[in-house]
């Protein structure tokens, strides 16, 4: 079984639609909801749905990582609570992962709305991933075994999803799926798609270069604050 893991905070507006698509997806798939301590109606919302939700202090790491204990899932699914996986990804998973070396993956990105912005947030993810960038919000699934074994998320205030994918890519096959996940633009549209590329790219740079996790946040703090 496939584990979709769901860290929240604050997403009454878009998190029905996405344990929706999680339910929906043509293989079973547990959803558990994990939630940072949300002031809105997302807890209730998720447990009107019937999804187990699981309570949690703040922060994504730590969120996921009590969202696999609680899982039962061989493949765990690591999903934001703003992306919604098209009916294509759990079998293109599950075929991937009947590989031996394959130990992990994610998928292709696709940024919701219109905007000039969005299409071009689109455009570049096959480029910035040959870079070896990747957003959490691509959904990398990982073997049970093998996210164990690793130790999970590493308690980072960023970049936990990068630093788990390179660790994941010495302990296996990393694959990037071709079926698509539809994310939110929110962040990018906050502070202008340009400004927030420019800026989320420095950031990459410079944890590329070793800058520390907790000092890199003191500068992305305002972008992420009111995210799980």
């Amino acid at each position: 079984m496939i584990s979709a893991i769901v860290p929240a905070l604050n997403e009454e507006s878009g998190i029905a639609r996405t344990i929706e698509a999680l339910r929906s997806l043509p293989d079973p798939v547990e959803v558990i909801v994990v939630d940072g301590g949300s002031s809105d109606n997302t807890v209730p919302i998720a447990e009107n749905l019937g999804v187990r939700v699981v309570r949690s202090e703040r922060g994504r790491g730590v969120q996921m990582n009590l969202g696999a204990l609680a899982a039962t899932g061989e493949v765990l699914w690591f999903v934001h609570a703003d992306t919604t996986p098209c009916a294509a990804t759990t079998a293109q998973m599950l075929q991937a992962l009947s590989r031996g070396p394959v130990a992990g993956g994610n998928f292709t990105l696709v940024f919701n709305g219109r905007s000039p912005g969005a299409r071009l947030l689109t455009f570049l993810q096959p480029f910035m991933k040959r870079l070896g960038s990747y957003y959490g919000d691509s959904t990398i699934f990982v073997k049970r075994e093998t996210y164990f074994a690793l130790g999970g998320f590493k308690p980072y205030p960023l970049f936990e999803d990068s630093d788990l994918i390179q660790r994941i890519k010495r302990a296996g096959e990393f694959v990037s799926l071709p079926a698509t996940v539809r994310t939110s633009s929110r962040r990018f549209e906050q502070r202008g798609f340009c400004l927030t590329c420019l800026w989320w790219s420095s950031l990459q740079v410079l944890y590329w270069m070793g800058v520390p996790a907790a000092r890199l946040e003191r500068l992305y703090g305002p972008v992420r604050r009111n995210s799980a």
